[in-house]
């Protein structure tokens, strides 16, 4: 008998099953506050560490890595072990479809990933960053319910 995506056993479709969403990858245990959605077909890795706050929505596509091959995978596993840093995403943060979220990155409340984009980077409260690598391409204002993007002018 299969349990049901909520309690943990196998899915239907073979990804482990998690509380979020059925069509996304969670692994290890991370830390989500009360809330958020998460997308289809995103990639939750919180093996090295994964804290999201409330209130967030994280696209289908996503991705959020709190580990990395790369020594060991270049060395020829001369390095033998897998690197991992946390991760920790703030309150009401706002993740794009298809961005990419490196190990041991820190988003703070009320941020905003644009889609596509792939942060190495902390990201400061309140702040919109797209690209790639992604930057600071403007800032949040919130007036109650009035909710503005304000470009930033570079110097």
């Amino acid at each position: 008998m299969t349990q049901p995506p909520s309690a943990g056993g196998p899915s239907s479709h073979g990804l482990p099953a998690n509380p979020y969403n059925p069509h996304a990858w969670v692994i290890g245990e991370p830390e989500i506050g009360a809330g958020t959605w998460i997308g289809a077909f995103t990639v939750i890795d919180g093996s090295g560490g994964l804290t999201i706050g409330a209130g967030c929505d994280i696209s289908c596509g996503a991705q959020i890595y709190t580990h990395s091959t790369a020594r060991r995978c270049v060395s020829g596993r001369a390095y033998a072990s897998v690197d991992r840093a946390p991760v920790r995403i703030g309150d009401r943060v706002f993740i794009g479809a298809n961005a990419t979220v490196m190990m041991g990155v820190t988003i703070g409340d009320g941020a905003v990933i644009g889609a596509g984009a792939v942060v190495s980077r902390d990201v400061p409260a309140g702040a919109v960053v797209a690209g790639v690598p992604a930057r600071m391409v403007s800032t949040v204002e919130l007036d109650g319910t009035d909710v503005r993007f304000v470009p930033v002018v570079e110097s």
